[in-house]
């Protein structure tokens, strides 16, 4: 069997993995540990899924851990990730003492792997306190934020950077999102892997076998939004757009998801949705299990446009998705989506249900348009948010840490 760089030099060319191997060359052998709070569920499990085995078939001794808490832990850490995207939610010390103590336990289980790794990328706020016990560390330490951090609740981050600034660099997924730090800020999008299970391409039939399990019709359109059940994701203004549309088109919804292991708030969200919705036939509310990724990927190949109105984002790797399954993509105009959705070129970024609609309507209308859209959105994707670019920047920043690069290294991206 072919291994996985040869796989993704049909898709993105042989030029662009053998600078990988180039890359990846003087970091035979290194150490590089990823530590972060769940193994499935979101994107960063996601990324990580195949980021770690890529590593390791290039030589590099590469490992993955997850922390683990009680549920006052991750009802702290829902708390700080809600905090730092700008909602005022002070939290109490009892519940940071909480934060403090799981960071100290699962340090300590991790102990041995953290002070003898070359690289340690702690991803996210949940394990972010893990330097803080780390006194006899041999490598370098990378804060890797994934959330939008540009107008944090002061105190919660005031808090936070007292883990954060001790690391040799941090990673931001725009620049917008980063905060002033005395080290090393670099810049890094996430991306998709298409050689995964929910970005493979999929026979028609497999695609109307899915919709028929669910009951979509395949003679009415469908508008679909793929997101964990989160109020920053919007499913109830999702559902008013669906209506305003509906009083002049058919068309159906779909809002598809589950929850994390690290997102406390998940179940409650979805109870106010399904109330919300009430017994319209055409909302198709679908709960899926962290590993639905076939399914995930036969719904959005089967909608017509994906919905993805976020009021706060990290980055949205199911905009991605969608734009990489060719469909124009109705987002937020809000965080990394307005990295990947371009007005009238590949979708359109809107701020209100009403926004959402209009746009949602007028593509309904322009067939055309939106087939064209959909090429464009499949290469934007292409070019700039594929596993193999992530690869490639995060050997850059590796390199440049253990061979001592006195320089920033800037990672950027074509203007549109």
């Amino acid at each position: 069997m072919e291994n996985l760089l040869e796989q993704y030099a049909q898709i993105v060319g042989n030029e662009v993995t053998d600078h990988i191997r180039q890359l990846a060359n003087p970091l035979k052998g290194a150490r590089i540990l990823h530590v972060n709070s769940t193994k499935e569920g979101g994107g960063v499990a996601e990324i990580l899924n195949r980021l770690v085995p890529l590593k390791r078939e290039l030589g590099i001794n590469a490992d993955w851990e997850v922390i683990t808490g009680e549920k006052e832990f991750y009802q702290c850490t829902k708390k700080m990730h809600n905090s730092l995207q700008g909602d005022r939610d002070d939290i109490s010390s009892e519940l940071l003492a909480i934060y403090e103590k799981t960071n100290l336990e699962n340090f300590e289980r991790l102990k041995d792997k953290l002070e003898e790794a070359d690289i340690v990328f702690i991803h996210d706020p949940q394990p972010a306190a893990f330097l803080h016990y780390c006194t006899g560390r041999k490598g370098k330490w990378v804060w890797r934020c994934h959330i939008d951090v540009s107008h944090p609740y002061r105190p919660v981050w005031k808090y936070l950077r007292e883990y954060i600034k001790g690391y040799d660099a941090s990673i931001w997924s725009l620049s917008s999102f980063a905060q002033p730090l005395t080290h090393p800020l670099y810049l890094i999008p996430p991306s998709i892997d298409p050689l995964s299970d929910k970005n493979i391409e999929l026979p028609e039939n497999v695609v109307s076998e899915f919709l028929d399990s669910w009951g979509i019709k395949k003679d009415c359109p469908v508008i679909t939004q793929v997101s964990r059940f989160d109020r920053f994701k919007d499913p109830i203004g999702v559902i008013r757009s669906y209506r305003l549309i509906k009083n002049y088109v058919p068309v159906q919804l779909v809002l598809a998801g589950g929850g994390a292991t690290d997102d406390p708030e998940g179940s409650q969200v979805l109870q106010e949705v399904k109330a919300f919705a009430g017994n319209d036939p055409d909302v198709h509310i679908l709960e899926l299990p962290s590993d639905a990724h076939r399914a995930i990927n036969a719904l959005q190949r089967g909608s017509d446009i994906i919905i993805q109105k976020s009021l706060k984002e990290g980055f949205g790797l199911t905009v991605t998705e969608g734009l990489w399954k060719g469909k124009p993509v109705i987002g937020g105009d809000v965080g990394g989506i307005k990295l990947q959705v371009l007005n009238h070129y590949n979708g359109f970024r809107v701020n209100t249900p009403e926004g959402a609609a209009m746009r949602i309507r007028y593509l309904l209308k322009h067939r055309e348009l939106m087939e064209a859209m959909g090429r464009n959105a499949r290469q934007l994707v292409l070019d700039n948010y594929l596993i193999t670019r992530h690869l490639r920047e995060y050997l850059t920043l590796v390199v440049a840490l253990l061979l001592g690069s006195e320089e920033k290294i800037e990672l950027n991206y074509p203007a549109h």
